[in-house]
């Protein structure tokens, strides 16, 4: 796929306002610090497109792109930052859930992973409740570039046998890094292939 346009729309404090659902849709979240703003700006080829921080958790609302004219991408607020209040983090998981839930024309939700890391008792969690309530969503291991290649082969594989143990099929998984622009190609593809998919097949959202 090949970014012709991509442009700020708006950014809702809840699902309820975000841009009417009338075109494919493709989400971003994970834990803060994962690199997520990162790998937006590294896909669309755009370099302060979603705003980076220092400060993990600034996300705190659901900014919506869109993109080539024809679909949105969806950056959300990341999950389980510790150094905000429990209230705080509270209205977050509200705020991702029902709009994951509620959101008709969301398509497809990539779940970012730090792939520097072992699996995480967080992302887990969150992956497993993805399957649970029937959303469609790949996984999305970041930062490799910070390893040796070798060793995200191994983290990689060692990810996937922790969810061999409770999933039979495992989801899209692609490895990814916004410093060498690896992985964002794959993602695009994807979503292209999807978007002519739901036009051959004249899915409607309004439906």
């Amino acid at each position: 796929m090949v970014i012709k346009t991509a442009n700020f729309v708006k950014s809702s404090g809840k699902w309820q306002d975000c841009p009417e659902p009338t075109i494919p849709e493709y989400a971003f979240i994970g834990r803060s610090n994962v690199g997520k703003s990162s790998l937006i700006n590294a896909m669309m080829n755009h370099k302060d497109l979603a705003k980076t921080s220092q400060t993990p958790g600034k996300t705190q609302l659901i900014n919506h792109f869109l993109v080539n004219e024809n679909w949105y991408l969806t950056d959300l607020p990341g999950y389980g930052y510790a150094k905000v209040s429990k209230s705080i983090r509270k209205d977050f998981e509200k705020l991702i859930t029902n709009y994951i839930l509620n959101r008709r024309n969301l398509v497809n939700l990539f779940v970012l992973v730090d792939v520097r890391h072992t699996p995480q008792k967080i992302d887990l969690e969150f992956i497993q409740w993805c399957g649970e309530s029937g959303v469609p969503f790949s996984i999305v291991f970041t930062k490799a570039d910070k390893l040796k290649p070798n060793v995200v082969i191994q983290n990689v594989e060692h990810y996937k046998a922790e969810l061999h143990k409770t999933w039979e099929d495992l989801p899209e998984l692609y490895v990814t890094s916004a410093e060498k622009k690896e992985g964002c190609e794959e993602i695009l593809n994807f979503i292209e292939k999807t978007n002519d998919f739901l036009i051959l097949n004249n899915v409607n959202f309004d439906e």
